[in-house]
């Protein structure tokens, strides 16, 4: 049985079906409700490695947030950026599934079928 982490947020409809497909794949689920128990800078950052992307990648540059916060300033650091992350989860794409030392974005849900 695979093992499966999923960063999610119930209220996302491509979080919820990214969550039923490791459900009907047989995954063991743990279930990381991301904007009450935010990731570290450590484990983004890690999430990042695994994904192969930057920061400002895995941002949601719609959310109020990213303006209101400055966030699209290109002198921003992959460090700074990480830190909003923390500091505001709502900016993180979600949903992300962690399985088999890698991670994928639920972006559409069947990308995750790819790392399990």
């Amino acid at each position: 049985m695979t093992q499966a982490t999923i960063y999610h947020n119930p209220r996302c409809s491509k979080s919820r079906e990214t969550l039923a497909l490791l459900e009907q794949q047989g995954c063991d689920i743990t279930l990381v409700e991301y904007l009450k128990t935010p990731p570290t800078a450590e484990v983004i950052g890690d999430i990042l490695t695994k994904l192969g992307i930057s920061a400002r990648e895995l941002m949601r540059t719609k959310e109020t947030e990213y303006q209101a916060l400055g966030l699209a300033d290109t002198s921003l650091t992959e460090q700074q950026l990480i830190e909003a992350m923390v500091n505001t989860p709502k900016l993180i794409e979600r949903p992300i599934v962690l399985a088999n030392q890698r991670a994928a974005i639920g972006r559409p849900p069947e990308n995750v079928l790819a790392i399990l």
